[in-house]
Order: C-alpha cells, then sequence, then structure tokens
C-alpha cells in the first residue's frame, strides 16, 4: 500500500479524485497527509475525508529555500512513499527535489513539453494549438520538464475558452493520475528508472 502526501493550492480536484479512488478496498494507495502553500480550498476535500493538513506559506519564510526546508520537513512527516503535486503552484527548491525525487510525481494540463508553466492552457489558445493534452511527470528542477510518466492528447474545439478547454483537460489528468499512481503501486512503472532515462 503506497503511503500518499498530495500538495495543492487551490480547489483540489485532482485531490478529491484520488481521495474518492482511495475509498476503493481494493485501490493500492492512501493519501496519509494534504499540504498547502496557502490556506486552500482544497482542504475542504481532505477534511471531508478525514485527511489531516497542513500549510506552509512563502510570505512566513526569508526566502524560497527556507520555505522549501519548513515544507520537505512537513512532508517527511508523513513518510510518504509518494508525494504528488496536484495543481500546487510553485516550484519547489532543487533541495528539496533532491530529497524527494523520484518519488515525486506532477500532473500538468498540456502534452509536454509542448506549453510548460502556469499558464499551459491559456498559451495553447493562445499558440492556435489544434490539439493540447494532460500529462503525469517526474518532477526534476526545471519547469515541467521531468521525465513524461503518462499523457493523453485533447482537442481543441472551435471556440474554446481558457476556462472550457480545461474543464474538458481536468477529466483526463484525473485518470491519468490515477492510473499513474496504480502502475506504480503494481511496480508496472519504475520511478528510479524512468528518472534515469
Amino acid at each position: 500500500m503506497l503511503s500518499l502526501v498530495v500538495l495543492i493550492s487551490g480547489g483540489g480536484s485532482n485531490l478529491r479524485a484520488l481521495l474518492e479512488a482511495s475509498e476503493d478496498a481494493e485501490f493500492p494507495a492512501r493519501v496519509v497527509a494534504v499540504g498547502a502553500d496557502r490556506d486552500a480550498d482544497g482542504f475542504e476535500h481532505a477534511e471531508e475525508f478525514g485527511i489531516p493538513t497542513f500549510s506552509v506559506a512563502m510570505t512566513n519564510f526569508p526566502d524560497r529555500e527556507a520555505w522549501g526546508d519548513s515544507i520537505l520537513e512537513q512532508v517527511l512527516a508523513w513518510s510518504p512513499d509518494l508525494v504528488v503535486l496536484s495543481g500546487f503552484m510553485k516550484l519547489l527548491p532543487p533541495r528539496v527535489v533532491a530529497a524527494l525525487s523520484p518519488n515525486l510525481i506532477n500532473t500538468h494540463p498540456a502534452y509536454l513539453p509542448e506549453f510548460p508553466g502556469a499558464h499551459a492552457v491559456r498559451d495553447a489558445l493562445a499558440a492556435g494549438a489544434t490539439q493540447t493534452g494532460a500529462s503525469v511527470i517526474v518532477v526534476d528542477n526545471g519547469v515541467d520538464s521531468g521525465p513524461i510518466i503518462s499523457q493523453e492528447r485533447i482537442p481543441v474545439l472551435p471556440g474554446d475558452t481558457e476556462e472550457r478547454l480545461h474543464e474538458r483537460i481536468k477529466p483526463v489528468e484525473r485518470r491519468l493520475l490515477i492510473q499513474a499512481i496504480l502502475d506504480i503501486a503494481n511496480s508496472q512503472i519504475d520511478l528510479k528508472e524512468l528518472a534515469r532515462s
């Protein structure tokens, strides 16, 4: 049984899907704690499922490294097998990535390496792309540049707004994330090997 710590920044729709999946006794992973870089709305999902939460706001620290050290301390207190960044909108400092890697994964609303960064859906529309996608990756020190675990294409439809396109991407992201965690738990994906490639 994999133990997961999930880090969020917003509403936590991927987190909710994960919590619902882990209600199934057959699902080989359990969320043991949820953290955020602010008082995130997604904490409501954690509380509903009885999962402990922690918040580490960057504004409480003199620099990014000190903030990262505090996040790392909170995460390691739960001894997770896997840390999932799920709509976590801050880059973790290199020593945090090094401490958790390769058992640190992230979801992204684009078909990487296309449209990395915080505005992937907006960027796809601005570029006039006819398709975008969703990806699950191993986190490295770049911006959405780590080894790809899984991804899927999603068409951009005529008249799509950023919000409408993002709403179509989210369910695919959720499905890919849950499948990736299943595959990691069942040893069908070896994160160490993936990180070396």
